[in-house]
């Protein structure tokens, strides 16, 4: 049986405070950016769609990762994005003033036009 958003987030406050607020703060901040985004629990985390997929965020035992399927498209002028497969990366995120800090949400807007392309 396919797990839902809410038995996922009761998963991830197992996993520690810090990440359940991430995880938390970042579906808000998605939800306030976009005006109709729709959540589905895949490959362990979350995924995000606004008309189009353009973000994932999964929880770990130190971080919370940003993943983002069609990252190798954005140009990356602040420099925050990890990974150098052929098309995804990642921001890794261990505590909540990272969000600003990491400019989480100019990726997300660079995300989601780049899966719209």
């Amino acid at each position: 049986m396919a797990k839902s958003v809410q038995d996922l987030i009761d998963d991830i406050r197992l996993l520690g405070e810090t990440q359940f607020d991430l995880v938390q703060a970042i579906r808000t901040l998605i939800s306030k950016q976009f005006s109709s985004v729709s959540e589905e629990v895949k490959y362990g985390g979350i995924l995000f769609t606004a008309d189009v997929q353009f973000c994932g965020v999964f929880a770990y035992k130190e971080h919370v990762s940003v993943e983002f399927g069609h990252g190798a498209k954005i140009q990356d002028s602040l420099g925050f994005l990890e990974g150098a497969g052929k098309g995804r990366r990642h921001i890794k995120l261990k505590s909540a003033s990272d969000i600003a800090g990491k400019h989480l949400p100019v990726y997300l807007k660079l995300a989601h036009e780049a899966a719209q392309a």
